[in-house]
């Protein structure tokens, strides 16, 4: 497993200690994939209910709060597959 993946995982842990209702998968390019669910947070490649595809640097600025998810979905830095609406309370949950 990436570095990358492990402190993502890490993070997203502190974040959504309770885990996700559905599944939810972030592939990190080039890194490798994170999944979350009512388990809690992995290091991934599971089917998921919505998936979200960022590059480091992206997913990174989404973690640490220095870029608004919505912003980069709407600016193509973030690329979403599946339930919308799961997505939206992900970046909720992020922000």
């Amino acid at each position: 497993m990436s570095e990358i993946i492990e402190k993502a995982v890490a993070a997203l842990q502190e974040k959504m200690p309770n885990g996700f209702p559905s599944t939810a998968k972030f592939v990190i390019t080039d890194e490798g994939a994170i999944v979350i669910d009512a388990d809690g947070v992995r290091a991934g490649d599971d089917e998921a209910d919505v998936t979200l595809t960022a590059n480091a640097e992206t997913f990174k600025g989404i973690l640490n709060g220095d870029v608004n998810p919505t912003m980069a979905f709407m600016t193509g830095k973030l690329k979403i597959d599946g339930s919308m609406g799961l997505a939206m309370q992900l970046g909720s949950a992020l922000s």
